[in-house]
């Protein structure tokens, strides 16, 4: 009887440790539950329903309305400033002025399906700079000579060659497609090098890029969207890939050729630094150096405003990728006041539905007007 009263009472002890009276959540979380499909199929309902859904589609609902916010976002909505000058002070003006917006694209995101709606951003100009690797650029301009077709992740690397292929992840391209690009290339880099030493034309990774994109004439490409628009596709690694390859033979066939790098770095940061009195905001597919380079672009006007991380790295595998937009944050990347999110997603699952919550209905309205 002694026993049984002194484990009631260390019971009643450990009690209200361990069962504390629940907070009352009620109006200050979110509330999670999914899409009810006894209400019908509505696709935008549904990707609304990812915010209280919870786990990645929580993060990706919450970049659905960050990117609206960015997206959304007039000088009008903020109170003028007492030391801005007339231009800022005239409402028409004001309501004109939306946030600029930079778009990062790395790894294989261009050989991918992702390509034509990149492309589709630019064509419609919903994005203000463009950062990649070289990939980004050579992939794009040779899916313009023949289409990329979908293999399996499993082939054999070694294999493909036999079969006159290349495998990206499961991607089959033809190598008839590389070879019409270097044959196509190469006199366009002969033209650039007659244009320095005859105009006293300075090439940078971008001026090169927006002739690319001149020359390709082609309205499957994103680079030949950008050149018309006047969109800049910077790329500080554009000697690595096929490009790169090229720019190598030809510097050793023409050693004068000069690409200025530190004229983009300069003009990067410029993007950036005079983008006041715009907000900037970031969309960023993957991490390594476009995530680097438009990150430390905005730490130049001390953060960025809007953040939309979108990749696989985690925070334990001690990558840079892997970071949260909180360690920019303690950068001067972003803003503290910044709206921000990661989403740990693949980029060919994450942002074409992104897109078609945020930018595809702002184009369609575009055309209705």
């Amino acid at each position: 009887m002694g026993e049984a009263k002194q484990d009631n009472d260390v019971l009643s002890s450990i009690h209200p440790i361990v069962f504390k009276e629940s907070e009352n959540l009620e109006g200050k979380c979110t509330k999670i539950e999914g899409y009810d499909f006894n209400q019908g199929l509505n696709y935008h309902q549904l990707l609304m329903s990812m915010v209280t859904t919870g786990f990645q589609a929580s993060n990706l609902g919450d970049a659905i309305q960050i990117t609206n916010q960015m997206l959304d976002w007039r000088l009008a909505d903020e109170p003028v400033a007492d030391d801005c000058n007339d231009q800022e002070r005239d409402l028409g003006y004001r309501k004109s002025v939306t946030c600029k917006v930079f778009l990062g694209l790395s790894s294989d995101v261009i050989p991918s399906g992702v390509r034509d709606i990149v492309r589709f951003l630019v064509q419609h100009h919903m994005v203000d700079v463009i950062v990649t690797i070289a990939d980004g650029i050579e992939e794009d301009l040779i899916k313009c000579f023949g289409p990329t077709y979908k293999g399996d992740f499993s082939l054999d690397g070694a294999y493909m060659p036999s079969k006159g292929f290349k495998r990206i992840g499961n991607f089959l391209v033809h190598e008839d497609n590389y070879r019409k690009f270097e044959d196509w290339i190469i006199p366009i880099f002969d033209q650039m090098l007659m244009e320095q030493n005859n105009e006293n034309v300075l090439w940078s990774p971008s001026k090169l890029i927006a002739r690319l994109g001149k020359e390709i004439n082609d309205e499957s490409s994103y680079l030949y969207w950008a050149y018309k628009n006047n969109i800049p596709v910077f790329c500080p690694g554009l000697t690595g890939g096929k490009s790169g390859k090229m720019l190598g033979f030809h510097a050793i066939r023409n050693p004068d050729f000069i690409v200025d790098i530190l004229q983009d770095i300069r003009a990067m940061n410029g993007e950036a630094v005079h983008a006041t009195p715009r907000k900037t905001g970031m969309i960023l597919l993957g991490g390594g150096i476009p995530k680097h380079h438009i990150c430390n672009a905005n730490m130049f006007r001390n953060g960025a405003d809007y953040a939309v991380y979108i990749n696989t790295a985690h925070e334990f595998d001690g990558s840079d990728s892997g970071a949260r937009p909180d360690e920019a944050v303690s950068w001067g990347k972003i803003r503290e006041s910044a709206k921000a999110v990661k989403v740990h997603c693949d980029a060919t699952i994450a942002f074409p539905l992104l897109v078609a919550e945020t930018f595809a209905p702002r184009a369609y309205l575009k055309k209705i007007n």
